[in-house]
């Protein structure tokens, strides 16, 4: 079979695509023919080495995965051959073939389409517990995403619209029209200051501001909060450039990440970091006001969630109510291709990769 992996950390042309042997599932495990492996901004921070918890090299990426069980491991009771599954692998998605945990694998019909439910596994996932799982928006609130053109930013836009929400979203102008298409408030974050544009929409600012950028702007970010309002920090997008480590980046997000969970500390305001991966584990970064409550929560119930989420989310695609818009199909072989594509094809659309 094919696969690609990372041999280095590095822009795009680090990913080359070999030939291997299948992999074997061992005690608990389901080895899953792929149909689709979602490309993401993710992805391209685990290439580049910028990632939190991200593996070392070689290794290969890949954190969406749909596909149908081919073999099943010693100890699987759930699963059978010929199911179809939908999976939040993290990395190892890139390949023909691919092992995964039959816990982490949650059923999906055999009528729907992979690519498009690829965009649930971690883009729509990830929208849909920032708002309902850590910022518990209520209908009628106020909420700024940042990067409100990109997938994740569309994926909140729609949810959030779905529950009533007031929205804003930061935007380059040419994307103005793809975010007032869900009927939120676009802001030119190049020509416009967002702080200043919030307070006057709104008069005392915002109940909710989604930051998937991180470092100085979630200093900023915060200050656009109401006196009760809640901030979740969910990415470091800020830690690229050019696709690739910034070390000083890296640095500049940890500073401003601190700087804001004390202020959080000190205030009525709530500040929260989210990892889709540690909630799916049964972990997650909760409110980091240190005087009220813990850095690191979680429990059994939280390792449910995700298997609950995706069904709704699953229920809200089959009804049309949510449209996750695949940019390109592109075979696997073309990974490096689609990492040079992401920064102009986030505003387009998801793009898959497919056998």
């Amino acid at each position: 079979m094919k696969r690609v992996i990372v041999d280095h950390y590095g822009g795009p042309e680090v990913l080359t695509v070999v030939d291997c042997d299948a992999p074997q599932p061992r005690a608990g495990e389901v080895c899953v023919r792929m149909l689709a492996a979602g490309v993401s901004f993710t992805d391209a921070q685990l290439r580049a080495g910028t990632y939190l918890g991200v593996p070392r090299a070689p290794f290969t990426p890949g954190y969406e995965l749909v596909g149908v069980v081919e073999e099943v491991g010693a100890g699987c009771a759930r699963l059978r051959v010929g199911d179809h599954i939908a999976s939040l692998t993290v990395w190892g998605a890139y390949a023909e073939r691919v092992c995964v945990r039959e816990e982490d694998a949650v059923e999906i019909p055999r009528d729907v389409d992979p690519a498009r439910v690829t965009a649930l596994v971690l883009t729509y996932m990830t929208a849909y517990q920032l708002l309902h799982r850590l910022a518990k928006v209520e209908h009628g609130e106020s909420v700024l995403v940042h990067g409100a053109a990109g997938r994740v930013g569309t994926a909140v836009l729609e949810l959030g619209a779905l529950h009533g929400c007031r929205l804003y979203g930061t935007a380059s102008a040419r994307d103005r029209a793809a975010v007032e298409r869900h009927g939120a408030v676009a802001i030119d974050y190049r020509r416009e200051n967002f702080l200043a544009r919030v307070r006057e929409l709104t008069g005392d600012g915002v109940n909710v501001v989604l930051d998937g950028i991180g470092g100085a702007l979630s200093l900023r970010s915060f200050r656009a909060l109401t006196s009760h309002g809640r901030l979740v920090v969910y990415g470091h997008y800020s830690t690229l450039d050019a696709g690739r480590r910034s070390w000083r980046a890296w640095a500049e997000w940890y500073g401003a990440t601190a700087a804001v969970a004390l202020r959080g500390a000190l205030t009525h305001r709530t500040v929260m970091a989210y990892r889709i991966q540690r909630l799916h584990k049964g972990r997650q970064w909760v409110p980091m006001s240190f005087g009220r409550a813990p850095l690191v929560g979680g429990g059994p119930r939280n390792a449910a969630w995700f298997r609950e989420d995706f069904a709704s989310l699953l229920a809200l695609l089959r009804t049309n109510e949510i449209d996750p818009v695949v940019a390109e199909r592109m075979p696997l072989s073309d990974a490096r291709r689609a990492h040079e594509l992401l920064p102009s094809a986030a505003s387009r659309g998801k793009l898959v990769l497919v056998p």
